[in-house]
């Protein structure tokens, strides 16, 4: 993925742009990736959180993370779309969501985590890294 990277929600209400390559980026099979999407994966990747600037309003929903720290996920309040999401746990980084690319097709995951709360009718892609929970984070 080159910067710049853009997208938005499905009505155009929120757009994103984002001036960095991401550090990181992979599928989440936990149970929460799960609920927000509908699916059974939230594919995301991780940007330095001074890279992205959005335009337009998004509603947050905060709730506590499996180590105890605080997540913070941010979606359109007109149509509904996930667009990011933030961590007490990853400081400085902002997660934004694949699906929401103007061009999904320039996303490389580079992991599968929460993979033992993955859904049996979802085929991962076996030469992904697998990590059971959340792998250890670069400081």
């Amino acid at each position: 993925m080159s910067a710049p990277i853009t997208g938005g929600c499905l009505c155009g209400a929120v757009r994103y742009e984002c001036t960095a390559e991401p550090v990181m980026a992979g599928h989440c099979h936990c149970r929460k990736c799960q609920h927000v999407t509908g699916g059974a994966k939230a594919s995301a990747f991780a940007v330095p959180e001074d890279s992205v600037t959005v335009t337009g309003e998004l509603t947050n929903f905060d709730f506590e993370a499996d180590s105890g720290g605080m997540t913070n996920r941010q979606f359109c309040p007109t149509c509904g779309v996930p667009l990011t999401s933030g961590s007490t746990g990853m400081p400085g980084l902002v997660i934004i969501y694949a699906g929401s690319l103007d061009d999904p097709s320039i996303f490389v995951p580079g992991m599968d985590i929460y993979t033992d709360s993955a859904q049996p009718w979802d085929h991962m892609d076996p030469d992904l890294p697998k990590f059971p929970g959340m792998p250890e984070m670069p400081e």
